[in-house]
């Protein structure tokens, strides 16, 4: 009886991560703002492509942002 009580305890768990991930994204989404073709153009005209820079252009933050 006891590790089928862990075991549905562990899919809620498991459920609700799902869910609160879905949302999270959800809200991702609709915070990142619009640009428009014409101003997205543009930006890549001045800029260029991110896969235009070199490897050690970028810093990855992934630590920094988790810590």
């Amino acid at each position: 009886m006891q590790q089928g009580h862990e075991d549905l305890k562990k899919l809620i768990k498991e459920s609700i991560r799902e869910v609160f991930r879905e949302e999270r994204l959800g809200l991702c989404e609709i915070m990142i703002p619009h640009v428009p073709k014409k101003e997205l153009a543009a930006i890549h005209t001045k800029f260029g492509s991110p896969a235009d820079y070199a490897e050690n252009d970028f810093t990855d933050m992934t630590d920094w942002v988790k810590g």
